[in-house]
C-alpha cells in the first residue's frame, strides 16, 4: 500500500492543517530505524515529534506518563505502577474522574516491546493505526465517511480522557474512533483549541478514501440546497 499517496488524499481530502501520522506497536526494532533516545513528559508527546520524523520509542521511553504507558498496554514496573496510583488518586480527589472509571480505561492488549512513530507519508511498515488532527467540521465529513453517526448503527461515543484511551478502543474493535482530548493532552501537545483527535485502523485507511468521495459529493449537493434555502429569507 502505498502511504505517502494515502497520506496525501487524506491531507488533500479533508484539507488538513498538520500532517496525519502513522503508529506501529512492534516486538523488535525494524531495521533502519532511528531510536528515539530523549525524554518527553507523556505519551502523547510522541504524536506531535511523529508529524516530521519516523521513530522507535521503547516502552521505557512511555513510562513518564503512566496512564500513557497503561493504555498503551506495556508492563509497568512497580516503580511506575506506584507513580499510576497516585496520578489516578490525585484525579480522583480533584474529581477529574471517579473511582469506578479508573478500572474501565482501556488497554492495548498487542504484544509489544515499543512502538514505531512517524509521518503516514512517510511510514516504511504498516500502520496499525492512523492519527488525525481535525476541525469540527471536517470531524464532521470524518464520522459521515467511516459511518460513525447513522441513526442505524450503534450509538457512538467522542471519548474524553485520557486522551490516548481512544487509540485502544480504535485498535481492538479495529474502528475509527474520535476523541475531544484531555487536558494533558492539550498541555503536552499544545495542540489547538478547536481540533479534535480521530484515530482510524491502518487497515481500513483505503476504505475512508474509497467512501470520502461519496461523502463530499452528498455535502455539496446538501450545501447548495441549504444555500438556495437561505438566499430565499434574504430577499
Amino acid at each position: 500500500m502505498n502511504y505517502s499517496e494515502i497520506a496525501e488524499k487524506i491531507s488533500s481530502e479533508l484539507q488538513l492543517n498538520s500532517p496525519p501520522i502513522a503508529l506501529s506497536f512492534v516486538e523488535t526494532i525494524p531495521a533502519g530505524i532511528q531510536i528515539f533516545d530523549q525524554d518527553v513528559p507523556s505519551a502523547c508527546s510522541f504524536w506531535q515529534k511523529a508529524e516530521s520524523n519516523v521513530f522507535y520509542a521503547s516502552a521505557e521511553k512511555h513510562f513518564n506518563c503512566p496512564i500513557g504507558a497503561m493504555t498503551m498496554g506495556f508492563d509497568i514496573p512497580d516503580d511506575v505502577q506506584q507513580d499510576l496510583m497516585g496520578l489516578v488518586e490525585k484525579m480522583c480527589n480533584c474529581n477529574y474522574i471517579s473511582i469506578e472509571e479508573t478500572e474501565k480505561i482501556p488497554t492495548l492488549q498487542k504484544k509489544k516491546e515499543g512502538i514505531v512513530y512517524g509521518p503516514l507519508k512517510d511510514f516504511p511498515i504498516e500502520p496499525d493505526l492512523i492519527l488525525i488532527w481535525l476541525t469540527p467540521r471536517q470531524a464532521m465529513l470524518y464520522n459521515e465517511t467511516v459511518g460513525n453517526i447513522r441513526w442505524t448503527a450503534p450509538p457512538v461515543t467522542a471519548f474524553g480522557r485520557p486522551a490516548c484511551a481512544a487509540l485502544p478502543v480504535a485498535f481492538e474493535n479495529s474502528e475509527s474512533t474520535l476523541s475531544l482530548g484531555c487536558m494533558g493532552m492539550r498541555t503536552f501537545t499544545e495542540i489547538s483549541g478547536d481540533r479534535l483527535l480521530a484515530v482510524l485502523p491502518g487497515n481500513k485507511a483505503q476504505n475512508f478514501l474509497d467512501a470520502f468521495e461519496s461523502t463530499i459529493k452528498a455535502n455539496q449537493m446538501m450545501q447548495a440546497f441549504y444555500e438556495e434555502r437561505k438566499a430565499q429569507f434574504l430577499r
